[in-house]
């Protein structure tokens, strides 16, 4: 059984350097997946901090000013 192609290159060559490739694809979407994936975390904790904030002065506010209850009725 031949398995010589006319270049001198083997068919289990060519079914390695075709795995390679796919294998070098793959890393690098998995690098622009985990690069992503940091973007995204680094503005979810930002998101977090500005809502974090809000509730705080919101917070303050009640303390400063609580809400009045006057003029409802129970029930």
């Amino acid at each position: 059984m031949d398995t010589m192609e006319p270049q001198g290159h083997g068919i289990a060559a060519d079914i390695l350097t075709s795995e390679v490739a796919n294998a070098r694809q793959r890393i690098h979407r998995t690098e622009l997946a985990l690069q992503r994936t940091e973007e995204m975390l680094a503005e979810n904790l930002a998101l977090r901090s500005r809502i974090r904030t809000a509730v705080e002065a919101a917070d303050r506010l009640v303390k400063i000013d609580p809400p009045s209850f006057e003029g409802r009725r129970a029930g």
